[in-house]
């Protein structure tokens, strides 16, 4: 006698439902510009193209998080620049207090 487990309330994802894989393609490159420039503001230029450019995609995360901690909100492409820059900005200061200093 064979079990199986069924799960009624989750559904598979639907690559093909438009917005999906082309929202999570944009929050990608937004981040990594924003981990460019924020590679450009930060003093000493961050820790290279590769690292800054990863630490951005992490920044947007951080950026929308702290955004609406203070209860801000960005909509449309400037905004999530905007809003992913600081997060990077954020992320590449954080990581410089722990990077060794020469």
């Amino acid at each position: 006698m064979r079990t199986y487990l069924k799960i009624k309330h989750l559904k598979p994802i639907n690559i093909k439902r438009p917005g999906t894989f082309l929202t999570f393609i944009w929050y990608i490159i937004i981040g990594i510009v924003a981990g460019f420039l924020a590679g450009k503001v930060m003093r000493g230029g961050g820790f290279g193209l590769i690292i800054n450019l990863l630490l951005g995609i992490l920044g947007g995360v951080l950026g929308g998080w702290v955004f609406a901690l203070f209860g801000l909100s960005a909509s449309g492409l400037i905004g999530s620049l905007i809003t992913s820059t600081v997060g990077a900005i954020l992320v590449l200061w954080i990581a410089s207090l722990f990077s060794k200093s020469k």
